[in-house]
Parts: structure tokens; sequence; C-alpha cells
């Protein structure tokens, strides 16, 4: 199969596999509208393959990195009363107690790349738990596709008490110093987002493109924001104006950075929508960000 040059898409075709991975098209919508743009030697198939995650090639830490130690873990939610698992990772041979950071996925469960994502975080010298939302329905299931399926049936609500119960997992665990902050990534933006609000003694978040919490909840937030748009996500962007100006006028501590050219998903490196730039760029961002309000 030929390759393709990113620069030759047209930008409709990241705004359709935005829509799909969205729930916004279903696959027989999305591969009917792609097709459009199947021309000048392009076939579906090609743009398929081309726009879909490449997990297997694109591990920045592997999972037996010598320098970590990462297990899965199981904790529960007290409203529910549900196990919960998630990946957990820390440095090893730390001397000391290690603050903690909350990963949260994107709407399709804890898959490959995220655990890579946790993983880098406890080589930044954190200790790092993901945890997985499709737990209470067998959990990550291989693909993304069957992913966003099962994490469609389950509740909002109760998706944000399994993340809330990991932060109170996290920040009681005997490695950790209790200062824990959150990063999250599209709907594990939003969640990050969420968290900020519940969570008074939060240490600090760091939202990736994430939807915006309610103008009413804003007043409840406590914890400093590091907040990170993709300025092509026009779908995310629309709720900013009125979030920064309910920030601002609650005197609430933020820092935006809008990031120019890309797409939503920027920092994701397994698929084309990957900016490499702007996520190395976004995550030293994040780390510094982390290392100033945790440490």
């Amino acid at each position: 199969m030929p390759k393709i040059d990113k620069s030759t898409i047209h930008q409709d075709v990241f705004d359709l596999y935005d829509k799909y991975a969205h729930n916004q098209l279903d696959r027989r919508e999305f591969v009917g509208k792609l097709s459009a743009y199947a021309v000048g030697g392009l076939t579906v198939t090609g743009l398929l393959d081309y726009l879909m995650p490449k997990y297997e090639t694109k591990v920045q830490v592997t999972a037996d990195d010598p320098r970590l130690d990462a297990d899965t873990i199981e904790y529960t939610t007290p409203e529910s009363g549900i196990t919960m698992r998630g990946l957990l990772t820390r440095p090893v041979g730390a001397k000391e107690k290690l603050p903690g950071i909350i990963v949260v996925h994107e709407n399709r469960g804890l898959n490959p790349h995220i655990e890579d994502v946790a993983r880098r975080a406890g080589t930044a010298n954190f200790i790092a738990l993901a945890p997985d939302a499709l737990t209470p329905l067998g959990g990550y299931p291989g693909t993304d596709d069957e992913g966003r399926t099962l994490q469609r049936q389950r509740d909002g609500e109760e998706m944000l008490n399994d993340f809330v119960a990991a932060y109170e997992f996290l920040r009681h665990h005997p490695e950790c110093t209790g200062k824990v902050g959150v990063v999250g990534f599209c709907f594990g933006g939003s969640i990050s987002n969420k968290m900020a609000v519940r969570l008074p003694d939060l240490g600090a978040a760091v939202p990736f493109y994430g939807g915006q919490p309610e103008t009413a909840d804003v007043p409840k937030i406590h914890a400093p924001l590091l907040l990170q748009y993709a300025e092509l996500d026009e779908r995310v962007n629309k709720g900013w104006p009125e979030y920064e100006a309910a920030l601002k006028a609650n005197g609430k501590k933020y820092t935006a950075h809008m990031y120019p050219g890309v797409n939503h998903g920027f920092h994701n490196d397994t698929t084309p929508r990957y900016d490499e730039a702007a996520a190395k760029l976004a995550w030293e961002r994040t780390i510094a960000f982390f290392n100033e309000h945790l440490r």
C-alpha cells in the first residue's frame, strides 16, 4: 500500500474521523462520506488504514522498561461497590514518596496508547495510575471501535465516580506523598475538568482538548488548571470562551494554550492527527506544571 503524505489529506477527512471517533457517525456513514476523498490514487481502504491508530509500532515507553515498576491494581468505587482495575506505574528504586498523577483515557477504555502515557508519567518521576472505565464490562476489548461501543453503555456520572475513587486510592497509596493531579485526553479531558470541580484538594488538572464543566460549577474549582486546546478542534473549542470568562470572573488560577494548526488528538502519536512539535511541547508543559504544583 503506498505511503500517504499527510499534507495531501484534506482537513475534511480529519473532521470526518473526529465525528466517527466521537460517535457522531456510524462506520457505514463514515466510510460512505470518506469515499468522496478517495481520489488521485487514494482508496477508501487506504484512507481507513491511514486514519486508524497504530499501537504496535508507536510505543515510547515499553511495558518491560527497566526504569519502571508497572502493575495492574484493583480498587473499589464506594458509590457503586464496583471493583475497578488500572495500570500503576512508578520509577524503580525511588527513595522517597512521589506525587501522583491520574491518567484518564479517551472514550474507548484503557488502550495501549494511554498505558504508554502512564508509563511516560512514571519515567518523569511520578507514581501514575491509569484506570480503565471499561472494567465493569470486561475491560478494554482490544480495539477502539469495540471500546467506544462499550463505553457508551456506561453512565457518565458513574465513570466520574470511578476516577474520583482512583484519585482517593492513589492519594492514600503508601508510595505517594498525597499530592495528586490529573491529566486526561478528550473524554479524559472532560473528566479532568469535572474532577477539578468535584475535588477541592486536587493538586492540579491538565485537560487536553476536554469538554468544559458547567459555568455554574466553576466557583467550586480550587486546583490550578493547565488547559491544552487544538486550534482546528471546533467541536471542543466552541465551549472555551464561556469557560474562560467564568474562570476569569471567579478569579481561578489557569493557563491555557491553543496549539496552532493542529487537530483534536494531536498528542496521540498513534494516529495521523499527531503533531510532533505540539505534542512534545504540550507534554513538557504538563510535566513542568505537575512539578510546580505537586512537589
